[in-house]
């Protein structure tokens, strides 16, 4: 939780506030290829990318 807080201060000075949503989709864009590896539906997933 401590990286989050430095993040968020790193944002708040730097006034980076754009680059929130780039980190977010990141990160979801990371689950989904995490949680859908081992399922049925893993084919159509990647056909996406």
């Amino acid at each position: 939780m401590e990286f989050l807080r430095d993040l968020w201060g790193y944002f708040k000075v730097r006034k980076k506030y754009w680059l929130l949503p780039v980190i977010i989709m990141l990160l979801l864009f990371g689950a989904l290829i995490v949680f859908t590896s081992g399922s049925a539906i893993a084919p159509f997933i990647y056909t996406i990318f």
